[in-house]
């Protein structure tokens, strides 16, 4: 009897922990909230952990000498163009926006800008994917100034960590 009461309050939690299962917790930056990252991001046990690799961005302008920053455009265009990319990312595996909870930018310094890192330009296009009125979700993010990335005239690479709830499985297709 003992073993049977303890069987059904067992599965009776089980069944109510899934359906009040946590959910992702993201910690604001102090002050007025209108940067679009999140000072930390908290991932209750049982989501799964989607890792998209970096994006670099397309050709913006064919017309440009090939391998120029003029090809790909300035730093907010290439950042657009690699968030474009990674948002099809996520489609294909079932996620979106709004599931990102960690971003890792790296960006190369502007020639146009005597070599300094177009910071305000990376985030303004960041910040019309994450934190906007439509997707207010940020990530976690780290920007990091590199030597070099492996696409000529590319100024920005992006990859991105989204956490999917554990109801929902994804399933990646290879090609």
């Amino acid at each position: 009897m003992i073993r049977k009461t303890l069987l059904a309050v067992g599965l009776a939690l089980a069944v109510t922990g899934a359906a009040h299962a946590e959910s992702v917790t993201r910690t604001p930056l102090p002050g007025d909230g209108k940067f679009p990252i999140a000072a930390a991001v908290t991932i209750p046990a049982g989501y799964d952990l989607v890792y998209l690799s970096g994006n670099l961005p397309s050709v913006a302008n064919p017309d440009a000498p090939k391998g120029s920053v003029e090809s790909y455009g300035n730093t907010e265009t290439q950042t657009a163009s690699a968030l474009k990319k990674l948002g099809d990312t996520l489609a294909a595996v079932g996620l979106s926006y709004s599931d990102v909870v960690a971003a890792h930018v790296y960006m190369v310094g502007d020639p146009n800008k005597n070599g300094e890192i177009d910071f305000a330009g990376m985030n303004a296009a960041f910040g019309a994917v994450f934190g906007s009125e439509a997707q207010p979700n940020k990530p976690a993010r780290s920007t990091v100034k590199v030597a070099g990335l492996v696409l000529p005239g590319a100024l920005v690479e992006i990859d991105l960590i989204a956490a999917k709830p554990p109801k929902a499985k994804t399933k990646i297709k290879s090609k």
